[in-house]
């Protein structure tokens, strides 16, 4: 199938179109910055196919015809300059580059259908890029695929606010998303340290996972269904927002974590819960992973139904957020740090079984060391 394109992997190289993966770590509230942000770093990687000597599979090479072509679709959203596809042809982390001398624009998932077709009739390789914040290379090309970006696919379809079932473009930013629905009352499931750039239809593609998986589980129980083009150009539409759907195959499930190797996702539908309205936050120090382990387990032990996050790091990860994002410590060193989030409706319901898992975890001789954030201020409600 000619939709298919090589993608570098963090663990092998295969055949696939890939959505950009969003795996990255998180600490406080770090400044995500837009696809410009390239421009001011001098490090210029390697070629992606000359550092790992892969070798480009027999598609077609855009031509003249192709970009008018292109053009016709997609009038004025067709990127060839490049100076504008420079941030576009390397990953966040600055380790592959590709070549690619055409990046699309499409609005629609009409018109990525006929992007799509036109493509895979002419044999051309396509490589689709959301908001470029993958750590694994796979938003962009090895070669000089032709990039569609979903950038402009950023509209807000439909929200029901008896059932919280939120209807978007693949191209809608999850921090813009959140921000919407917090006027609503409603909260997104989904939380990434990426969230102020990356795509909802690259979270889907690569099932993150997120902070807020402990309280609302994964993104295969929160999806209600999608849409999506599939290489010959055809569209498939899953796009239901019913939650109770026990009819037939469920299809969406084939395309969340599939990683673009069947097609690129152009819509969705979500279930989103309510917005909390208490939030506590805990930091803690303890000496080994053990302990960690044994905190991670008191915590789901007593915090139950309001535990909402529960994350850890090394000294190591401590020592960079302090150097690079200049964040201070509040706890003495420790071996290892963990971060601990509540989320409720009652306040005073929250803050004391909170306080009931710290005593039990000092007196366990889990922790070493403490700190709550008493000001909301200090918060960072997601």
């Amino acid at each position: 199938m000619s939709y298919f394109v090589l993608r570098l992997d963090s663990r092998k190289l295969h055949s696939a179109v890939r959505l950009l993966p969003l795996r990255e770590p998180r600490w406080g509230q770090i400044p995500f910055l837009s696809s410009n942000r390239f421009m001011s770093q001098e490090k210029v990687p390697p070629l992606t196919a000359e550092r790992y000597r892969v070798s480009r599979l027999p598609f077609s090479e855009v031509s003249v015809e192709d970009i008018r072509h292109f053009q016709k679709i997609i009038p004025g959203r067709v990127i060839t300059d490049e100076s504008d596809l420079k941030a576009h042809n390397i990953d966040w982390l600055r380790t592959v580059r590709g070549h690619s001398k055409v990046l699309l624009k499409p609005r629609t998932t009409e018109e990525v259908s006929k992007i799509l077709k036109h493509c895979n009739e002419r044999g051309l390789a396509v490589t689709p890029q959301g908001g470029n914040t993958g750590l694994v290379g796979g938003s962009v090309p090895v070669f000089d695929e032709i990039l569609i970006s979903t950038a402009l696919m950023d509209q807000v379809i439909s929200f029901d606010d008896v059932s919280g079932a939120l209807v978007c473009q693949a191209g809608c930013v999850l921090d813009s998303l959140n921000q919407y629905l917090a006027e609503l009352g409603y909260t997104m499931p989904l939380d990434l340290g990426a969230k102020g750039s990356c795509h909802i239809g690259g979270n889907l593609a690569t099932n993150a996972g997120g902070l807020r998986l402990l309280r609302y589980g994964s993104l295969r129980g929160t999806v209600l269904g999608l849409e999506a083009v599939l290489p010959d150009g055809s569209i498939l539409d899953c796009l239901n927002s019913l939650r109770k759907d026990n009819t037939g195959y469920d299809l969406k499930q084939l395309f969340i974590g599939s990683e673009g190797t069947l097609g690129i996702i152009t819509a969705l539908s979500i279930m989103c819960p309510r917005k909390p309205s208490a939030v506590n936050v805990a930091l803690l120090g303890c000496e080994n992973f053990s302990k960690v382990l044994q905190v991670f387990t008191l915590c789901r032990d007593q915090l139950g139904e309001i535990l909402s996050a529960c994350e850890f790091m090394d000294s190591e990860s401590m020592r960079i957020v302090q150097t690079h994002l200049k964040l201070i410590n509040p706890l003495p060193d420790n071996a290892f740090y963990v971060l601990v989030e509540t989320s409720g409706s009652c306040g005073k319901h929250d803050e004391e079984k909170l306080n009931i898992f710290l005593e039990k975890a000092m007196d366990s001789g889990f922790v070493t060391s403490g700190t709550v954030a008493t000001d909301q201020g200090k918060i960072m409600v997601r």
